[in-house]
């Protein structure tokens, strides 16, 4: 693939560590909630379901999936974001933090019916393994939910962080390579608030 077709187009991301992790962790508490909101909507998250959250960050959809009663997990590399996930969550009965990535997930075959990356897929070192891994992670009917910030080909900085049209669409078809089914790209929201929103099932 080339220029912007590109879905992990910042998979050379240093990563969040030290006090500037730590901060963006803390941010992460603010910001991360309308996304958060989004995902068990879209996901028809319940009591039933078992949820993975690839690139947790400060734990806040993980959190919202537990709310509405499912198990769920949230993974992550960076080990100051699973502290302050840690540190926030109150219970934590249905709740669990591992350290690990897209293309490493920390979880058994077929343990999982939810499965998602909200704003991280763009960082994942290899898309191929990270789908791969979310296919074995799914059970048969499982769902699979990617979400990212809508933006533009000319974007630079922060604002670059997300997806094109067509980054949306080259991961829908790299969902479909993967094996995956019913996978579908929708566009949600206007604005600096945009985001596409890619989903597929795992038969």
């Amino acid at each position: 693939m080339a220029g912007t077709t590109v879905v992990n187009h910042h998979a050379d991301h240093p990563g969040f560590a030290g006090p500037g992790g730590l901060l963006f962790a803390i941010a992460l508490l603010l910001i991360g909630r309308p996304n958060a909101r989004l995902a068990v909507e879209l996901a028809e998250v319940s009591n039933a379901d078992r949820v993975v959250d690839i690139g947790c960050g400060a734990g806040v959809a993980v959190r919202a999936a537990a709310r509405r009663g499912a198990g769920a997990t949230g993974v992550d590399p960076a080990p100051v974001m699973l502290r302050v996930a840690r540190l926030v969550t109150r219970g934590g009965g249905t709740v669990g933090w591992a350290q690990g990535s897209a293309e490493q997930v920390p979880a058994p075959d077929a343990s999982a019916t939810v499965l998602w990356s909200l704003a991280t897929v763009h960082h994942w070192k290899d898309v191929d393994a990270g789908l791969a891994e979310a296919h074995r992670v799914l059970q048969p009917g499982g769902r699979l939910l990617a979400v990212e910030r809508r933006t533009s080909a000319d974007a630079t900085g922060l604002a670059s962080h997300g997806w094109t049209g067509d980054q949306a669409e080259t991961f829908a078809s790299l969902c479909r390579a993967a094996g995956f089914t019913d996978v579908g790209v929708t566009e949600l929201g206007q604005g600096r608030r945009g985001v596409w929103v890619v989903r597929g099932l795992r038969p």
